[in-house]
């Protein structure tokens, strides 16, 4: 199985700017979006089956033009699992789930912690979903967690992570917190392949920081143990230009 995970910043804007066209290419066995943005009734869901995505499964924030996340594959899921049952985590959307026999896929677009009042939340949220992940694993141990989780693990991860230290999405908390997630039964599926520095996924739009490639690690596919041996390829798909972000690939045998 092929898997694509984008957090596309708009799937409307996205769209406009060839991302259809892209995924086609790419033809990923399963699509996992974050920050698409949109209520479903928003998307292009039939240009979407046009381009083999008959099975499509969308899980909109309440507030119009926010958050929001998606899955969309080739074949039908045996289960899809909307939310994680937090009523303030679902209210935002931003955890889908889909199982294929044995393997589960979610999509799951962590907070930014961009004021203090965000990081707050952000650290509740983090909590809460490590302790639902490890009850969640006891049933679907092959299980792989892909997409923004706006944290740079290691400073290998980060293109200055000297002047970031104290920036959200690189605090040694939220650092810690990553580590006592792989530490709970995941791996960086990335990192199992490719050890090298200046691998990013996001970079800001302002002082032309993706062409020098100034940027952050902050989209994962995390695999628990019992997947990993079953990954065969994970890759940071910088070429796509639709987004702030840029896609990865993993490849489950």
């Amino acid at each position: 199985m092929k898997i694509v995970s984008y957090n596309v910043n708009g799937i409307r804007a996205a769209q406009t700017k060839g991302l259809f066209e892209w995924m086609s290419k790419v033809n990923a066995d399963v699509v996992c979006l974050q920050e698409i943005k949109a209520l479903e009734d928003q998307i292009d869901r039939e240009g979407l089956a046009a381009i083999g995505y008959e099975y499509q499964y969308y899980f909109s924030a309440q507030k119009k033009g926010y958050s929001g996340v998606a899955i969309l594959s080739k074949s039908k899921p045996d289960h899809v699992e909307v939310g994680t049952g937090l009523d303030y985590m679902d209210r935002e959307g931003r955890n889908l789930r889909a199982d294929f026999g044995g393997l589960s896929v979610m999509s799951m677009y962590l907070p930014s912690g961009t004021n203090t009042d965000r990081l707050d939340y952000k650290f509740t949220y983090m909590d809460d979903f490590l302790a639902y992940s490890n009850e969640l694993r006891q049933d679907r141990s092959e299980l792989i967690v892909l997409g923004d989780y706006n944290i740079c693990h290691q400073p290998i991860d980060i293109h200055d992570p000297i002047r970031n230290k104290n920036v959200s999405g690189f605090l040694p908390e939220e650092r810690q917190w990553m580590t006592r997630f792989l530490e709970s039964g995941y791996r960086d599926t990335f990192r199992m392949f490719n050890d090298q520095p200046h691998q990013y996924t996001w970079w800001s739009y302002r002082a032309n920081s993706r062409a020098n490639n100034k940027g952050w690690r902050l989209d994962y596919g995390m695999a628990t143990e019992a997947l990993a041996p079953k990954v065969q390829r994970s890759v940071i798909l910088s070429e796509a230009v639709h987004s702030d972000h840029c896609p990865i690939l993993i490849e489950i045998a």
